[in-house]
Parts: structure tokens; C-alpha cells; sequence
């Protein structure tokens, strides 16, 4: 199948509730919706399929995990198919007893599954107790050929990283989506709200710039507190940004939508040659990137 020249990306941001199944069929009802508005392209919010459980250390909640491919990706599959759009979910998956991870699974437009990114940095902040739930990933960096175009996928936490794009978009990636579940943590945002949304919004155009490919971050929306306390407020403002890191679309603070905009695939092209960033990296001296600190 020749590639196409354009592809229509919707970025689902939907509040979830405490019932998995509901979030499920809701997610799904956003697929066909952006499906029938034209979109080729659909990516759901990090762990769209119950509230954000990280926000305390509870055992019990290890029982939201699935394996991966497994049931919500074979019923992903099936409207994959029917709307022939390429799927981005990020699942709790159980990989083992007491091994489990933060996992995106992609699948393209024909329903396969075609693979899955294990999130590689995993937070331990306050009220983001994600290390106490996910081993960190295995995978590596990973890009698909699906049939809409090339595409990599990290999580969260990695958006702050720009080893992780750098090396998703030396893999093929030319569009890079960010599943995400970001928010204010309410005694906070009053002081520090603006800076921390402004930084959160302003590395990943960055990775856009450097790597000359389109960044889609797909975030939550609503006020979460599940394990009771104050909890979080998530953000939303899902975006999709060009190739110099112009915003091409962009959601609300607080409402559901579908977030949508047109990649334009020889775009990629264009901006890598007349922005030579890869061409002109010093690979022979980049010695030490590797190491955590160089005394």
C-alpha cells in the first residue's frame, strides 16, 4: 500500500470513572465518533481504563491489569477494523505475577495488533506512586509502519526525556504520540500551575523541533481522587504540534473533546533538510550520554 500524503490524527480526551467497562465503551464511542469526523489516526489517554489509581500505594488495585494482547486489545482490534483507523491505547498490563507495566498497545487500521511500548521512566512523586505499580520497560525505543504512516509512542512520564524522542525518531518515527494522565495537584496550582503546564507543553514542541516530527500528547481531563484526599486535577489542553513545533490543534482545560489535526507527511522531509539537526549530530562525540553523571 503506497503511503499517504496526508492523515487525519484525533486525540481523545475523555474523563474516566471508577468503572472500567465504562470507560471502555466510552472510549470506544469517541473512536467512532472521531472515526466518522474523519480521522485515520486515534490515540486514548494513559491508563484510560479506570481512574488514575497511582495517586496512592494499594495492592488491591493490581487487579485493573490485563495481559497484552488481551481482551480490551481484542475488542480495540475489532473497531479498528471496522473503522479502518490505526488505534494508540496505553492498559495496565499484568506481564507476570508481580511484574507489571505501563504498556501501549498499537494497532493498526486492519485490527492487527502490531506491538506494544513498555514506558520506560516511571515517576515516584506525590500522589504519581507509579513505581510501586510498574517495572520499568524492556522494549526499548520502537516505531511502526502502520498503514497511515510511521509512528512511535512513549508514556507520561517519558515526555520530559529527549534521549527517549530522539531515539523513537531514530527508529522511523515521524509522528510521536504521548498517552498522558498530567495534572495539578490542587494546593499547588494556584502558585505553581502555569509554570508546570507551560513546561509540560514546551518540552515536547522541543522534541518536535529537534527531531523535525509531529508530537501528539493526549491527556485526561476531570478532578480524580480516588484513594480520597485532595486528588488531582488533570489538565487536558491535549495538543498536536508540527515539525517547528507550531500547535496544529488543541483541547480545553476541562471539557471532553476529540482534539484533531492533519499530519502532513512530507513535511518530515522538509523540515529535516532545511533544519539538518540529524544530519549535523556529533555522534563521535556523544561518549557518556549514556552514563548518569561524568566526573
Amino acid at each position: 500500500m503506497p503511503a499517504p500524503e496526508k492523515t487525519s490524527v484525533a486525540l481523545v480526551q475523555m474523563r474516566c470513572t471508577p468503572d472500567t467497562d465504562e470507560n471502555l465503551a466510552h472510549a470506544i464511542e469517541w473512536i467512532r465518533k472521531a472515526a466518522k469526523q474523519g480521522a485515520q489516526i486515534v490515540c486514548l489517554p494513559e491508563l484510560f481504563r479506570s481512574q488514575y489509581f497511582c495517586q496512592s500505594e494499594d495492592h488491591a488495585n493490581f487487579i485493573l491489569a490485563e495481559p497484552i494482547p488481551g481482551p480490551t486489545t481484542d475488542s480495540l482490534g475489532e473497531v479498528a477494523r471496522e473503522h479502518s483507523v490505526v488505534i494508540v491505547a496505553s492498559l495496565f498490563e499484568k506481564r507476570a505475577a508481580g511484574v507489571y507495566h505501563n504498556t501501549a498497545a498499537i494497532i493498526d487500521s486492519d485490527g492487527k495488533f502490531l506491538g506494544k511500548y513498555r514506558k520506560m521512566h516511571i515517576p515516584d512523586d506525590p500522589a504519581f506512586y507509579e513505581k510501586f505499580y510498574f517495572t520499568t520497560g524492556d522494549l526499548g525505543f520502537k516505531a511502526w509502519p502502520t498503514q497511515q504512516g510511521n509512528i512511535g509512542v512513549c508514556i507520561c512520564w517519558d515526555q520530559w526525556y529527549p534521549e527517549a524522542a530522539r531515539l523513537t525518531a531514530l527508529r522511523g518515527a515521524q509522528l510521536l504520540f504521548y498517552p498522558t494522565a498530567i495534572g495539578w495537584h490542587p494546593a499547588e496550582k494556584e502558585q505553581y500551575g502555569a509554570a508546570q503546564y507551560s513546561s509540560w507543553e514546551t518540552i515536547q514542541r522541543s522534541h518536535a523541533i529537534a527531531n523535525g516530527c509531529y508530537v501528539a500528547a493526549v491527556n485526561r481531563v476531570g478532578h480524580e481522587a480516588p484513594a480520597g484526599g485532595p486528588g488531582i486535577e488533570f489538565w487536558g489542553q491535549s495538543f498536536l504540534c508540527g515539525p517547528n513545533g507550531e500547535i496544529l490543534a488543541k483541547g480545553s482545560v476541562d471539557q471532553e473533546e476529540i482534539v484533531m489535526a492533519e499530519v502532513i507527511w512530507n513535511r518530515i522531509d522538509e523540515h529535516r533538510t532545511h533544519w539538518p539537526f540529524l544530519r549535523d549530530r556529533r555522534i563521535d562525540a556523544y561518549q557518556g550520554i549514556e552514563q548518569r553523571l561524568i566526573d
